[in-house]
């Protein structure tokens, strides 16, 4: 089965964008798994899956699925890719776009060579995760390799867990990424964050996604620690994140409201796979 994809990047967090529409794909986990290979497939952190709308508000449908196969609710960086792929194939001539991912509604909106996604209301509450733990707090103790952390969590539409630490790289990103993302208190697992406040309109940060590994960036990721930080009161309204591939802006203007990604979107190059059934 030959299938056309484009290969795209958000800060270095790389993805395969396929379009559904313009023809048939109906991809296995094993075929997922085959093509995000970095040696014998195209390569990506995630493949997007670019597909007709069920729900009349939308324009398109959004789906997500990591490397190792599982899809997954969220991706901001995939959002912004999607975004600039579907204007550049003619799928829309919109600069405002609706579209429906499985955690619900977003918007994108293509402004030069930014992006900007209404990523929605942040989501504190554990069962929004889920987290298992007895209340909801601003943070919570996670005992991980024998030590107790401190955390924040999150739901972007996807599960964060965020630690604030004081020096990013002093930290085991691999060992206690890893560890977190599989926490048996995150039933269906996390993306772990590690976040080094730098002032009140700057932090840098790491994520190792969930089904992924660390990547050079996470949207989503962001937009948890830069909610976490106002939440904690560390961080005001507008906020720089530094990540390994570059910077993302997040807005947040509190409880109650949406929060505001803006950043890049890069096209790569253009392919065909030939892909076993």
């Amino acid at each position: 089965m030959e299938v056309k994809f484009t290969k795209m990047h958000g800060l270095g967090n790389d993805f395969v964008v396929i379009d559904a529409i313009s023809q048939a794909i109906d991809l296995s986990t094993e075929q997922i798994v085959a093509i995000a290979d970095r040696h014998f497939g195209v390569g990506c952190d995630q493949l997007l899956l670019v597909e007709k709308p069920t729900v009349p508000q939308a324009e398109f449908r959004y789906r997500i699925f990591n490397s190792d196969g599982g899809e997954v609710e969220q991706c901001g960086n995939g959002a912004r890719c999607f975004a600039l792929f579907v204007r550049q194939q003619g799928l829309t001539t919109h600069d405002i776009i609706p579209v429906e991912t499985s955690a619900g509604l977003i918007e994108l909106k293509i402004e030069a060579d930014q992006v900007v996604v209404n990523m929605g209301i942040p989501d504190f509450r554990p069962q929004s995760l889920p987290f298992l733990v007895d209340n909801q707090t601003e943070t919570y103790n996670l005992m991980v390799n024998g030590a107790e952390y401190a955390i924040g969590a999150v739901s972007m539409g996807n599960p964060h867990a965020v630690m604030p630490v004081d020096n990013l790289d002093k930290v085991d990103i691999a060992t206690l990424g890893k560890a977190i993302e599989g926490h048996p208190q995150f039933p269906n697992r996390v993306n772990a964050g590690f976040m080094q406040v730098i002032s009140r309109d700057e932090i840098r940060l790491r994520v190792f996604e969930r089904g992924a590994g660390e990547t050079q960036a996470c949207g989503t990721g962001a937009c948890a620690a830069v909610a976490v930080g106002r939440l904690l009161g560390l961080l005001d309204e507008k906020v720089t994140v530094h990540l390994v591939g570059g910077d993302l802006t997040i807005q947040w203007s509190g409880e109650g409201n949406a929060l505001l990604m803006t950043g890049p979107a890069t096209t790569v190059f253009d392919g065909i796979i030939n892909i076993k059934n």
